[in-house]
């Protein structure tokens, strides 16, 4: 372990699991994530964005202009204030829920993530410094997403959302298999409680 991964960081865990029912893997994840992560010490906050209301993001002017939802708002003080953050999703249809990346959507909004500037130049990418972890979840094995799909759908969140504002670098952690048996998944729960406590 090096002298960063000893070191007590600000981590936000952002649980992007829509269905908010407590059964929900992803909520399991998070959950061992933040024990992890309190247990050695690092300052933590939590988003799950199934519990926060929000429209769909429609008109480019709600995207330039400033942010009124109260919800949001309070998502990007927490942004602004972690050093590390972590995405916890299921694989839908290839990518992330439509939930998830609508929140981002109004994340990024009133130049919050990406500011083009006054004269339209940029993107400045407003969030740089900070580092990310991905962690999917998926019912096919893990080495088919990476290998036979190309893992497109967290490569376009690494690259086309996180990077594009400046995060990185961006890790990413693949959880397949999750409905094969309780002791799969008790393995993938220790796996991501080691994550936090490293605050990786």
């Amino acid at each position: 372990m090096t002298t960063a991964d000893r070191s007590p960081k600000r981590v936000l865990v952002i649980d992007g699991h829509p269905d908010p029912r407590p059964e929900r893997f992803c909520h399991g994840l998070a959950n061992a994530y933040v024990q992890g992560a309190k247990a050695a010490g690092h300052d933590v906050r939590r988003i799950d964005v199934s519990g926060l209301s929000f429209s769909w993001l429609a008109r480019f002017e709600d995207f330039r202009g400033p942010v009124q939802n109260p919800d949001i708002r309070q998502a990007q003080s927490d942004i602004a204030w972690a050093q590390h953050l972590v995405f916890i999703h299921p694989l839908w249809l290839g990518a992330a829920p439509a939930m998830l990346k609508g929140f981002l959507e109004w994340v990024a909004a009133g130049g919050f993530a990406l500011d083009t500037g006054p004269t339209g130049e940029g993107p400045r990418r407003a969030l740089k410094g900070k580092s990310a972890r991905l962690i999917v979840t998926m019912g096919m094995p893990a080495l088919a997403f990476r290998i036979v799909f190309g893992a497109f759908g967290a490569r376009a969140f690494a690259r086309g959302i996180l990077g594009l504002a400046g995060v990185g670098p961006v890790r990413k952690t693949y959880i397949g298999g999750v409905e094969l048996s309780e002791s799969h998944r008790a393995h993938a729960l220790a796996t991501v409680r080691k994550l936090g406590l490293r605050a990786r």
